[in-house]
């Protein structure tokens, strides 16, 4: 019978690197209303699989696409004016 070794230390070896920088979690913080849009959208979709779609969930549907919409405009006219790192465009 052969030993199961752990590669605990393999793993967790590189555990700092893996964090997320400063930059990311700011990144992450800016599109969580996008992100927070996408799940409602996602949702309602969900709630529609497995029923015949009313006017009300039609409608549902369309203001949580609106309101992706609206995130992601106001995402991308926040960003607008920020350069990304390296001069890349």
């Amino acid at each position: 019978m052969k030993n199961i070794v752990t590669v605990q230390d393999a793993v967790t070896a590189f555990a700092d690197f893996m964090e997320p920088t400063a930059a990311e979690l700011d990144a992450i913080e800016q599109e969580a209303p996008l992100i927070a849009a996408e799940v409602d959208l996602l949702d309602a979709q969900i709630i529609m699989l497995d029923r015949t779609p009313t006017e009300v969930d039609a409608r549902r549907i369309r203001r949580a696409r609106h309101r992706v919409l609206a995130a992601r405009r106001d995402l991308t006219n926040r960003t607008a004016g920020t350069s990304l790192p390296g001069g890349a465009a």
